[in-house]
């Protein structure tokens, strides 16, 4: 991952304007970025609950959550989005903004919206400027779709068609924003993504970067590499950097390899090679959610499926385990790891003025993984500071100690 993320660095590297390459790995703001910080440090959560007084003595001000697809075929408003804007009426009147991510690029296409035809384009337009002005009130900002890059949110586009998107929100929402905030975000450094959008910097207000460090994949990585990140995204923008997502997983270990043949035999293999050459049963096999993942992420390619389930990320969702290697020195996989995680980074990102603020995946664990479909997958169950009956782990007073600390320096600061 380490190399992965270098090599991003490397290739946007030569975007960087010259004035600002010299703040790559040193600290410095701009009016932008001075500007942000007087609005206040953002300090969020992305999916919160219903417990909005357990959400706010955690100090958290800002939650996160998707914007339903507005309409329906008929051009009706759908009862979720109306319902949508309801729950975020509540957050505002309890003192909480939401920062709400508009709809992705595959529900406008099913809308009949598809912004690589010239009519799409113009119904894509009309949404736009319906959801910056309908979101007055109620949101305090909007991130353009999600993580354009990541086959299963940008899949049917590609990443010329997502920055097509992106900027055609950008510039029908700017001029009618008012106090809303709007930017977009990158899984990662995603170099051509934030190049492509280069242009298109004097209609954003942040740029979002979501960091998953030592939770994915078979290997894990550094601390330092969320410096890596967001110094390269600062440097090459100029804006106000936004850690629009990240976390870190509470549980999970390895899996012996007694326990992997064991699950290999239960769907019908001997072994990986096995499983492999014998790949289209192997995956139909698997849990019906999981195999319905991969034969979308393959656009249905059989010759893709071995690939997809043992030589990616996915294969921890096989397994439902997370190899020995996956994560970071010093920072097991454990309710405590997890505190200590958000101990050290949170006061950390509050230290880089260009940083404007910090939204944790996610508030409260969850039932199962929405990648496989399983209970017992820990790659996408346990992120919350809540378990899944709201009571709070030790990541959860971990984050009121910290929030609470830049609550208090923020309010130093504005008193001089």
């Amino acid at each position: 991952m380490e190399q992965f993320i270098l090599d991003q660095i490397k290739y946007g590297v030569k975007y960087l304007p010259s004035n600002l390459a010299k703040s790559f790995f040193i600290k410095k703001s701009n009016a932008d970025t001075k500007a942000a910080r007087e609005k206040g440090f953002i300090c969020g959560v992305c999916h919160p609950n219903d417990n909005i007084s357990q959400i706010k003595e955690a100090g958290i001000n800002w939650v996160r959550i998707d914007i339903p697809f507005p309409f329906e075929k008929n051009g009706e408003l759908r009862k979720n989005y109306t319902d949508f804007k309801k729950k975020c009426a509540r957050f505002s009147e309890n003192g909480i903004n939401v920062m709400a991510v508009t709809p992705y690029p595959q529900d406008y296409i099913d809308y009949g919206a598809d912004t690589r035809t010239s009519e799409g384009k113009e119904k894509a337009r009309e949404i736009a400027r319906f959801i910056i002005t309908d979101m007055q009130g109620y949101v305090g900002a909007l991130q353009i779709t999600n993580e354009m890059g990541i086959p299963r949110f940008t899949i049917p586009f590609t990443m010329d068609d997502a920055v097509e998107f992106i900027a055609l929100h950008l510039k029908e929402m700017y001029p009618l924003k008012g106090d809303v905030r709007i930017g977009y975000n990158s899984a990662g450094p995603q170099a051509d993504l934030h190049a492509g959008l280069l242009p298109y910097k004097d209609y954003i207000d942040y740029i979002g970067i979501d960091i998953y460090i030592g939770c994915f994949y078979g290997y894990g990585g550094f601390m330092w590499m969320f410096d890596a990140m967001i110094r390269y995204l600062w440097a090459m923008t100029g804006k106000p950097v936004l850690l629009q997502e990240f976390g870190y997983i509470g549980a999970g270990h390895p899996k012996t390899a007694k326990q992997k043949k064991e699950l290999l035999l239960k769907y019908g293999a001997k072994s990986e090679k096995d499983a492999i050459n014998n790949i289209a049963a192997f995956t139909e096999a698997i849990p019906k959610h999981f195999g319905d993942h991969i034969k979308y992420l393959a656009s249905g390619d059989e010759s893709r499926y071995a690939d997809l389930i043992f030589n990616s990320d996915l294969k921890n969702h096989l397994y439902c385990e997370l190899p020995p290697q996956t994560k970071i020195p010093g920072y097991d996989h454990t309710p405590e790891g997890q505190a200590k995680f958000f101990s050290y980074i949170l006061p950390h990102l509050y230290s880089l003025p260009f940083v404007c603020g910090a939204i944790i995946y996610c508030y409260s664990d969850s039932d199962k993984c929405y990648i496989c479909g399983q209970s017992d997958c820990p790659t996408e169950t346990r992120w919350g500071l809540v378990d899944q009956k709201g009571n709070p782990k030790p990541s959860y007073y971990a984050v009121k100690k910290a929030y609470g600390m830049i609550h208090w320096q923020d309010n130093v600061s504005k008193k001089g």
